[in-house]
């Protein structure tokens, strides 16, 4: 682990770009109603800056302040990083233990370098292209390098990784709240009110849903580092877990946490506690989407870098150098000590599995109780980007209006409770944002973008090379991935089929 963690170090280092002041960069009133937040939100909240209706009562008046780039930023170092490690957790930590127990440990490795260069490579090229390109908006400069198409683009795929950050939390409504009543009521009964499709509707309409209508949700940025706070509870609990849970696991733990897609293991035996180094399945093809719906954070970079005080390209990228390996150090170690805990047994949600081995534990019981009020909290603000998409695709006026207001936020709610109903698992959305959406937002378009609008540098440069190379990756990854997870839900669709007719 120090290797690799030397080796991360010294590839962050080859990022190394001149400290020109982006004094040049300016927010033209033309692009101003394309923007949109990112999946997680800075503390500060400062992205969330449209100029539309709706847009401008999201937060606080006092947040709004000057039009941007009117002032420089006054993000500290310190903060920035933090904002950014904010941007980058999620729910996405609580599916790599499953991407390890399906990769085997040095094949998860590999993949978890690679993913986290690519991502910091990825930086390097928004920020370069935010340069040239003179703004400081995703959508802005897929309309500068390709017009309404590049715009649509880079909307479609911000909203889609919202939309599936969104229904990742309320899977873990849907995983979690049941847990915590029947602990609470100290009773397994499988009534009603421990039915996790009952309590997603009725969070939902009960919390969620008042909260997404208010017009001033900025008090709600705040979320974003608590839930971080939450994500470093949960792994300090994943290791100390490990040294108490034994292994081979409880007999009446078998069968029930195994995937059903794999072939079924006897985990009594001592073999199943020797870790795996190399593993392939019908269920290795989740892992490349699940690392990368864990490390998107791309449409966070730029409205960062516009806050980040005294800001050049060489300090934001600084700023994604610290934060990308403060992140890759938790993932390596959720997944590692995670996986090393259940083995074959772990789940595509991690927390839940442990379930399985502790009807009531105080410290999990905590955690689960902190993310639940982590997630909850963060719908609305994850809601409200994709409302404001939805609102300027519509065409709506400028004007705010409250029908208009409360039609999109109870659609939008309908269709993720929809999803999260009727989807299985939480590692078919994993697996499909992770390989379409943040494939998009990861490879695709900042490589699209780069070569489109670097002018200065040549086709045959080194860096446009790269880029073209960074580009056939992003496509590869996206078809590849795409095309055997569909394989694989048909196969389990015919497989559910026959085991149906055989009954």
């Amino acid at each position: 682990m120090t290797f690799l963690l030397i080796y991360l170090l010294i590839f962050m280092s080859r990022f190394n770009v001149d400290p020109d002041i982006d004094s040049s960069i300016s927010n033209s009133n033309e692009y101003t109603s394309y923007q949109h937040c990112p999946t997680k939100v800075p503390l500060n909240g400062m992205q969330y800056t449209d100029v539309d209706a709706e847009s401008q009562n999201f937060l606080s008046d006092h947040q709004l302040g000057k039009k941007k780039y009117e002032s420089p930023g006054s993000a500290s170092f310190g903060m920035s990083v933090f904002n950014l490690g904010n941007a980058i957790m999620g729910s996405g930590i609580l599916g790599l233990s499953y991407a390890m127990a399906n990769t085997g440990i040095a094949m998860f490795v590999i993949l978890l370098v690679a993913v986290a260069i690519f991502s910091l490579y990825s930086v390097h090229l928004l920020l370069k292209t935010a340069n040239e390109g003179g703004s400081l908006v995703y959508e802005q400069l897929g309309y500068k390098a390709f017009g309404i198409p590049g715009k649509l683009a880079a909307s479609c795929s911000i909203t889609m990784q919202n939309f599936g950050a969104m229904a990742s939390y309320l899977y873990i409504v849907k995983y979690e709240l049941p847990i915590v009543i029947k602990a609470f009521l100290d009773s397994n009964d499988n009534s009603w009110y421990t039915n996790g499709d009952y309590l997603v509707l009725i969070v939902t309409m009960a919390i969620i849903l008042p909260l997404s209508l208010l017009r001033n949700l900025g008090y709600l940025g705040y979320t974003s580092g608590f839930s971080l706070l939450c994500m470093v509870f949960f792994l300090i609990v994943v290791i100390y877990k490990k040294f108490q849970i034994p292994c081979p696991l409880p007999e009446n733990f078998i069968n029930i946490t195994v995937n059903v897609s794999q072939p079924q293991v006897n985990t009594t035996d001592e073999e199943c506690c020797k870790p795996k180094y190399f593993v392939f399945n019908s269920q290795t093809v989740y892992a490349v989407p699940i690392l990368t719906f864990a490390f998107v954070c791309h449409p966070a970079i730029l409205p960062m870098y516009e806050e980040l005080k005294d800001r050049s390209r060489r300090k934001m990228q600084n700023v994604a150098n610290v934060s990308f390996l403060g992140m890759f150090v938790m993932y390596l170690l959720a997944a590692l000590f995670g996986y090393l805990t259940f083995n074959e047994a772990v789940e595509p949600e991690l927390l839940h599995t442990y379930s399985k081995v502790y009807n009531f534990d105080v410290v999990l019981l905590i955690v689960r109780f902190a993310v639940l009020t982590a997630v909850t909290l963060t719908v609305p603000v994850v809601l409200f980007p994709i409302r404001t998409s939805v609102n300027q695709l519509l065409g709506a006026s400028k004007d705010f209006s409250w029908p208009r207001h409360i039609c999109i936020t109870v659609a939008l709610l309908v269709c993720v409770n929809i999803l999260v109903i009727f989807v299985p698992t939480i590692r078919d959305i994993f697996g499909f944002i992770g390989a379409s959406a943040a494939a998009m937002l990861i490879f695709i378009l900042p490589s699209a973008f780069y070569i489109k609008l670097v002018k200065k540098e040549s086709m045959k440069s080194v860096q446009k090379i790269g880029a073209t190379l960074f580009l056939i990756v992003g496509f590869m990854v996206m078809i590849c991935s795409m095309a055997l997870i569909i394989a694989d839900w048909i196969h389990n669709a015919a497989s559910s089929g026959e085991h149906a007719d055989g009954h």
